[in-house]
């Protein structure tokens, strides 16, 4: 059993003794610490939107925290299956206080979690989040006098008012997409994708669509994080159809993988960098990604002559720096694409809008569109520690050891070769330093993981 308490929410496997899993017990304590914080926030705060990811534990885990807001006072929303993005933009829709999407986003089925929002439809931040863990570990909260019981709304009009949202970008052209007559795949691999993908590529004007795994059962087809060897299945689809494209989202939509008319990977990291060249076309400005994202977002940005900034890992620190950086367009390069025209949310759905309207007016295949961006290869690797393991004092010596090159040490340490980067950070969920590395070639880029 396992349970991660982070800033961005709480996550566990389901069963097992109190404290171990995301037992009933858990989310009932972190869901009223959440809402303790919320009202220490905004004593005003009346409504806090709930949308849920189509996993097994779903329904079991809906109940509870509805149960504990109301039990807390507060008004529940519930959008019922909705993706991570559309809860996002339903709180601002709301003028909520808050928002919980329960979704263990591309874990296995066995996992499930509470992200929290704020009131802008965000990611808490650090000091919030610890707020939250501090309030949960001392129980001070207080439930409310049966007079003070909070009351339930349904409203199940997200999925389509996303849909309009994603219509209603400037950048998103319907008639375009139209024309072009396109053939397209998708993967949802049963989760809430396989409701809206239909409908928003309905919408977007596509001629054909053919879905797989497009039951939201939360029994996942396959395993649900968007990589290459997960995806054989839609690769093989796209090209017996002739297919156009194939998309594949993760169980709560908000990452983005691309196929080739081919059946060939676009690159998870190149649906930012790709997106972000046709919106740099349009609305010239800055960008940010992580620090262990493609270098090619930088190589995009420079060419338009605006400015690239790295930030830390993870989505709440990507939107920090693009807010401090007035950046048009940002995300992670695991096919997050964030664009603050739509909302400050990895949003596969804005992704696959702009994506289509990009292919449209390039007028050519997505393999062709592929190859006009710089490509570098990335290596992955771990280096697992011992409880005597000073982590600090490694990832200084390799600070010092590369100080003739320009180092970033934001979030671990990340060396920028002239052709090439390596990036060590400690992990906050296992004892290891991942690893990640970029270079022209497969084999510098392994070299570069496995150097010392």
């Amino acid at each position: 059993m396992s349970l991660i308490k982070s800033i961005s929410g709480i996550r566990g496997t389901i069963g097992g003794k109190s404290g171990e899993g995301l037992s009933p017990v858990d989310v009932v304590k972190f869901t009223a610490a959440y809402a303790t914080f919320i009202r220490s926030k905004n004593k005003d705060a009346q409504t806090i939107v709930v949308g849920r990811d189509a996993r097994i534990s779903g329904e079991m885990v809906r109940e509870l925290v509805i149960g504990t807001l109301i039990g807390m006072g507060l008004d529940v929303t519930d959008i019922g299956l909705a993706t991570t993005p559309t809860t996002e933009l339903a709180v601002t829709m709301e003028k909520a206080a808050g928002g919980i999407i329960l979704t263990a986003s591309h874990n296995p089925k066995q996992w499930n979690a509470l992200k929290l929002l704020n009131e802008k439809g965000e990611f808490l931040n650090a000091a919030e989040g610890n707020e939250i863990l501090k309030i949960a570990e001392e129980e001070s909260f207080v439930f409310a006098s049966v007079e003070q019981l909070g009351k339930i709304r349904t409203d199940n009009s997200y999925t389509q008012k996303h849909i309009d949202h994603v219509l209603s970008l400037k950048l998103v052209d319907v008639e375009a997409i139209r024309k072009a007559g396109f053939t397209v795949a998708f993967d949802a691999v049963n989760s809430v994708g396989g409701i809206v993908l239909p409908e928003l590529l309905k919408a977007l004007g596509v001629k054909k669509i053919i879905g797989l795994n497009a039951e939201p059962t939360g029994i996942f087809a396959h395993n649900p994080e968007p990589l290459p060897e997960h995806l054989t299945e839609i690769a093989e689809v796209v090209k017996k159809e002739k297919a156009n494209v194939g998309f594949v989202v993760d169980p709560d939509v908000d990452r983005l993988a691309i196929i080739t008319e081919k059946g060939e990977m676009f690159g998870e990291e190149y649906t930012l960098v790709s997106v972000s060249d046709y919106v740099l076309q349009h609305t010239p400005g800055n960008t940010v990604s992580n620090l262990s994202s493609t270098r090619a977002l930088r190589d995009v940005t420079e060419k338009y002559g605006k400015t690239y900034t790295a930030s830390a890992v993870g989505e709440v620190n990507v939107v920090a720096q693009m807010k401090a950086t007035n950046a048009v367009v940002g995300g992670e390069g695991n096919g997050g694409v964030i664009y603050p025209e739509s909302h400050y949310g990895r949003d596969a759905l804005v992704g696959i809008g702009l994506f289509l309207t990009q292919l449209a007016k390039f007028g050519k295949t997505v393999s062709e569109l592929r190859a006009q961006y710089p490509t570098y290869f990335m290596a992955k690797h771990r280096m697992d520690l011992t409880p005597d393991t000073d982590i600090d004092g490694l990832l200084q010596s390799i600070k010092t050891k590369y100080a003739d090159y320009p180092v970033n040490d934001i979030d671990g340490v990340k060396i920028d070769f002239p052709d090439k980067w390596v990036h060590f950070r400690r992990s906050n969920t296992e004892p290891i330093i991942r690893i990640y590395a970029e270079a022209p070639t497969k084999a510098e880029a392994e070299a570069l993981v496995k150097m010392k």
